[in-house]
C-alpha cells in the first residue's frame, strides 16, 4: 500500500508534465513571425492583426480570440467583379513548411468590438487555435505589437 501511495502522485507529476510537453511541442510546430496590431483611433470599434505563420505539419486556424475585443475572427479580403470584398472564413489551412502572410488586403485577424483603443506600443494578445489532421486542437498564444 505504502508504493501505491508515492506512484500515484507521481504518476498525476508525469502525466501533467507529459501534457505540458506535448502542447509545447505543438506550439513549436507553429513559427509565428512579425506579428503585429494596426493602432486604432478612439470612436474605432475593429482593427486587424497581422502576422505570418509557417507549420511544420499540415493543419487549419479555425478560431482566434483576444481579452481586447468581443469578437475575433480569420478574414479573407479578395477582388469580386472589380470590388474588394472582405469575409469570414471557417478555416485558414496552413500546408507543411510554407509560409501564409497575414498582411492588409489579404488574409489577417479581424478584432471588432474593441473594449479600448489600441494605442502604437501597446502590446496585444491573441489566442489562434490550429487544428491538426487528426483534429487536435491546440492553443498558440501570441502578443502582437501595435503600430
Amino acid at each position: 500500500m505504502q508504493v501505491l501511495k508515492f506512484y500515484l502522485p507521481a504518476m498525476r507529476h508525469l502525466l501533467f508534465a507529459s501534457c505540458l510537453l506535448a502542447s509545447f511541442a505543438a506550439q513549436a510546430q507553429l513559427k509565428v513571425d512579425d506579428p503585429w496590431v494596426r493602432a486604432t483611433v478612439a470612436p474605432q470599434k475593429a482593427t486587424g492583426a497581422f502576422m505570418q505563420l509557417t507549420s511544420a505539419k499540415p493543419v487549419k486556424v479555425v478560431a482566434a480570440s483576444s481579452p481586447v475585443a468581443a469578437m475575433v475572427e480569420i478574414h479573407e479580403m479578395k477582388m469580386d467583379d472589380g470590388v474588394m470584398k472582405m469575409r469570414a472564413v471557417d478555416a485558414l489551412p496552413l500546408p507543411a513548411g510554407q509560409a501564409v502572410a497575414l498582411k492588409p488586403g489579404s488574409y489577417h485577424v479581424m478584432l471588432m468590438g474593441l473594449k479600448s483603443p489600441i494605442k502604437a506600443g501597446d502590446t496585444v494578445p491573441l489566442t489562434l487555435t490550429v487544428e491538426g489532421e487528426d483534429k487536435q486542437r491546440t492553443a498558440v498564444e501570441i502578443k502582437a505589437l501595435a503600430r
